[in-house]
């Protein structure tokens, strides 16, 4: 699981100047999940989706929000980027991806559970609320879901847990010293929302566009820092009220049909 954080390197943020922003650091979090471009296979059990030989990569929202806490640190808003990555020991590709990209750190938590079944959003959120206390970070950068469970629910947990001002669904996000204003994309269009850090965002499609790892960059990053951490560390119950009965593949969708004029359409039985 991938997401982001800003933090500060100092514990008494509330006295800062308010050049403070210019002095944090950005953690980022980045999930792997099956590739968007792969045609999603069920077990033979029906019981999950088959990650074995399957393509997967950073989940694209937190590819989205990765690149803007990549440039909120190049505009010299913060300092550091600090990817985290909660998954298999194969989670380590996309956190080297995420420092490739421009995060300046990497934290990976450590399970062999099922990050799309057995370890539930609420899980996430917890764990995300004690690496920010350990670490004491400012801001959370998040996609707004994951491409494999589309719970979109991790980042209002982990707001109500840290008692932080949220901002969902981001398509602009400005810093300014301690403040950020918003743009949120709504049903009915844009809403923008002022807040002051710490805070948690949620990144969505329109916000940028994720740039592509360079060879250069993909060398350094096997020599950036990556921290191991064993999800059991953290105390956290991983049971859970949700109980997934059978996955199966929808069904193939009917051909289309032409017609001519609007009264033959109105003929045909959808």
């Amino acid at each position: 699981y991938v997401v982001f954080f800003f933090s500060s390197r100092r514990r008494h943020t509330r006295f800062l100047p308010v050049s403070w922003a210019r002095r944090c650091v950005q953690e980022t979090g980045v999930k792997r999940v099956v590739d968007y471009a792969v045609k999603v296979r069920v077990k033979s059990d029906n019981s999950a989706v088959e990650l074995n030989n399957i393509k997967m990569s950073m989940n694209p929202f937190c590819e989205i929000a990765l690149e803007e806490a990549v440039r909120l640190k190049e505009a010299k808003n913060f300092l550091e980027v600090v990817a985290v990555s909660i998954g298999p020991k194969q989670a380590n590709e996309t956190l080297r991806t995420a420092l490739a990209i421009g995060a300046d750190k990497a934290i990976h938590i450590k399970t062999e559970e099922r990050i799309d079944q057995r370890v539930q959003p609420i899980h996430i959120a917890k764990i995300l609320r004690k690496l920010i206390e350990r670490d004491n970070y400012n801001l959370v950068l998040l996609g707004k879901q994951a491409i494999d469970d589309d719970y979109n629910q991790t980042g209002q947990l982990l707001a109500g847990f840290l008692n932080w001002p949220q901002a969902t669904f981001a398509s602009k996000v400005e810093v300014d010293g301690q403040n950020l204003q918003v743009t949120r994309e709504i049903d009915g269009g844009l809403m923008t929302v002022a807040m002051s850090l710490p805070a948690v965002v949620t990144c969505d499609l329109r916000l940028n566009q994720p740039r592509f790892a360079t060879l250069p960059n993909i060398m350094k990053a096997k020599k950036k820092p990556l921290e191991e951490i064993d999800l059991s560390s953290f105390g956290i119950d991983l049971s859970n009220n949700l109980e997934i009965l059978k996955v199966e593949t929808p069904a193939a969708r009917k051909g289309g049909v032409k017609v001519e004029t609007v009264d033959e359409l109105s003929l045909i039985h959808i």
